[in-house]
């Protein structure tokens, strides 16, 4: 007697489907937003949890389970139409929902309301301002820019910022804009510091925050010094960081300018 399911690939593929909407239960469909890749003249389209599939399109570790809020692939989502099994398996090369959805996020464009988009526009644009502080100075005097120079800097440039780019992909292109508005360069130092033997204990970790420390030792009288790298945009907030423990109490040398 011939199973209901056919061959043992199709089998397969149905416990596969089962499995999904179980796992699936949490990503409500009434939230979920459409993914789509159009190629070859042909649409596909997939529901997903935004969040966890704009997470997958950065190249983040996310299980399918999480994204998908049906598996199923659609030739139009919002009419409840399912791409063709075929087209499928031309265009992506397998039959597999979750790897064709993969496809779909990385390669496609996830349909967000204007009011995400401009809130992920936002997110994005603090990280960057703030990446562009901690690692950028002026190239004359070795100083970083305060964040609100950079960020007026910004508006001026009238630099877009992508919603679905990662961020580190986006400094370089801002970086070049606003050079045309601020003299800015990244820069990595490296410190030699001297903490006096009763606040050195309390210091270290503050130390480590801020980038790598290179060598170290404790002298006979106690002070604990140490050469540090760190981005050349967040030595002024260490020095800050650490005389606010110390009292004043720090000596400080810079050592070498990359």
């Amino acid at each position: 007697m011939q199973s209901i399911f056919g061959s043992p690939k199709n089998l397969r593929g149905f416990l596969g489907l089962l499995l999904v909407n179980k796992k699936v239960k949490m990503v409500n469909v009434d939230q979920a937003v459409i993914a789509r890749l159009k190629m070859q003249g042909s649409s596909f389209e997939i529901l997903v949890d935004c969040n966890n599939a704009l997470a997958l399109k950065e190249g983040g570790n996310i299980d399918m389970h999480d994204v998908l809020a049906a598996a199923r692939v659609f030739s139009d989502a919002k009419k409840g139409l399912e791409a063709s099994s075929t087209a499928i398996r031309q265009i992506f090369g397998t039959d597999d929902v979750g790897e064709v959805a993969r496809q779909i996020i990385r390669k496609g464009e996830i349909q967000l309301t204007q009011e995400y988009r401009e809130s992920l526009r936002e997110s994005k644009r603090k990280q960057i301002i703030s990446i562009i502080h901690r690692n950028g100075v002026d190239p004359k005097t070795h100083l970083p820019h305060p964040p609100q120079r950079i960020e007026n800097a910004f508006e001026e440039a009238k630099f877009h910022v992508d919603e679905f780019m990662p961020v580190q992909g986006q400094v370089q292109e801002a970086l070049k804009k606003l050079r045309q508005i601020l003299p800015i360069k990244f820069e990595v130092k490296e410190l030699a510091i001297k903490l006096p033997p009763e606040y050195a204990p309390k210091c270290y970790a503050i130390v480590k925050s801020f980038g790598t420390i290179l060598r170290e030792e404790w002298q006979a009288n106690g002070n604990w010094v140490a050469v540090v790298e760190m981005p050349g945009g967040m030595e002024s907030d260490f020095y800050d960081r650490l005389n606010k423990i110390c009292h004043g109490n720090v000596e400080s040398k810079v050592l070498k300018i990359k």
